[in-house]
């Protein structure tokens, strides 16, 4: 368990430096070739479920090492043995010995000691200890202080309830490829599998336990593909008919592209700035065994790539801080801090003023999110209209996090 141990405290490590979870945690496993399925598992349930609980996790710790650790390692070391001792079925002998091999690395084995003490006196006064935890406000909300009051300054009546759900485990929510069956005939799929799900609306079916993606009946076909309920929204709302010219702006990793295309026959480009990220569009279009321009460049930008013909309809996925995803990247709510915002709005705003360009007249463009803030959402497009007279807001709708689907932002325009 030691290696294990260590490994998920590397992983915070690297997050400290601002590297993202889902980063660290791939280049872990991949650098790890010798870890069994099981040891992989639970390397990633180490490393989501101390950052999702965080907050607690440093104030019992201060409770029960007051002084700052001389050892940025050992703090992490004891973060996630406290994570295991509060949260998984290990053995609590087994969490407290073997973080104390994992100590003997650290600092020539000085604090071995230290980690025992600790440890062991967190189970003697555990209640305690998590009670007064329960009592601290950023301890209590597993956020940073100033996230919690933005929330609160944006939705007074429902912040804690969006709390609630950023920390929760994310639902396993799939959407049916409509030019392979039903939502009913995929549920009796899944049934059949003895896997319990239930239909949410449209192609949206949401899993009762999640289960991994290999093993979901017709996945490797294209029969099915995993996207957030809410996600599914913004093809809808593009209102797709075949033939016309559609603009997928910051497409990867291709949830969105691949939905268009399993509704419509249109002729899609997929656009992203990263090309690992676009050829993992390219995969998941090979999956679903459809076709799309792809393309890499920058959507800020097109006069380097851009042909002079007019879209029809344009996704605008803008850049965000991604707050409405936070139980799928619990590592966000960490790495993000509050000057963030400024320059994610002046490159929201650039992106969207550089599409509506591309846009045809009568053509619709859908500015979407995965923000919860308002000044990546509702304040972006008030501006965007000032600034545009010949834009019209059809429709718009702020989703927050909640047991069926994850936070986004969409507003639809069309151009006059």
């Amino acid at each position: 368990m030691h290696h294990i141990q260590r490994l998920a405290a590397d992983i915070l490590g690297r997050i400290e430096a601002g590297t993202t979870l889902t980063d660290a945690l791939a280049d872990a496993q991949r650098q790890q070739e010798q870890l069994t399925p099981a040891e992989r598992g639970a390397l990633q349930d180490l490393s989501y479920g101390s950052l999702r609980h965080l907050g607690v996790l440093r104030h019992c710790l201060r409770q029960l090492v007051p002084r700052p650790l001389p050892e940025p390692q050992l703090e992490r070391l004891l973060l996630v043995a406290l994570y295991q001792l509060q949260h998984t079925r290990a053995a609590p002998y087994a969490v407290v010995n073997e973080a104390v091999t994992s100590a003997s690395g650290i600092a020539r084995g000085k604090f071995k000691g230290l980690v025992n003490g600790a440890l062991r006196n967190f189970l003697r006064r555990r209640d305690e200890i998590l009670d007064a935890a329960a009592r601290d406000d950023v301890a209590a909300a597993n956020h940073p202080d100033w996230w919690v009051a933005r929330l609160r300054e944006a939705y007074p009546q429902q912040w804690q309830a969006v709390l609630a759900a950023s920390n929760a485990h994310p639902p396993l929510t799939l959407r049916v490829n409509r030019r392979d069956g039903s939502v009913a005939e995929y549920l009796a799929q899944l049934a059949a599998a003895g896997m319990e799900a239930s239909a949410l609306g449209n192609e949206a079916v949401q899993l009762a336990k999640p289960v991994a993606v290999r093993d979901l009946p017709g996945f490797a076909d294209g029969a099915v593909s995993v996207q957030d309920e809410g996600a599914q929204r913004a093809a809808h709302w593009l209102d797709l008919r075949p033939g016309l010219r559609v603009l997928d702006a910051c497409a990867a990793p291709g949830g969105k592209t691949g939905h268009m295309l399993e509704l419509a026959d249109v002729e899609l480009t997929a656009l992203d700035i990263d090309a690992a990220r676009l050829a993992r569009v390219g995969d998941n279009l090979q999956r679903l065994g459809l076709n799309a321009e792809l393309r890499q460049a920058d959507a800020a930008r097109p006069q380097d790539w851009w042909d002079g013909r007019p879209f029809d309809r344009i996704l605008a996925d803008v850049p965000c801080s991604a707050s409405g995803v936070v139980r799928r990247h619990p590592d966000i709510k960490w790495l993000r801090r509050p000057g963030d915002f400024a320059a994610l709005g002046r490159q929201q705003a650039a992106m969207a003023d550089a599409l509506w360009t591309l846009l045809a007249s009568g053509g619709k463009m859908l500015y979407a999110t995965c923000s919860i803030f308002p000044e990546e959402n509702c304040q972006q497009l008030e501006s965007f209209l000032r600034r545009h007279p010949d834009a019209v807001r059809l429709k718009e709708e702020q989703l927050l996090p909640c047991e069926r689907h994850d936070g986004f932002y969409y507003a639809l325009l069309q151009k006059h």
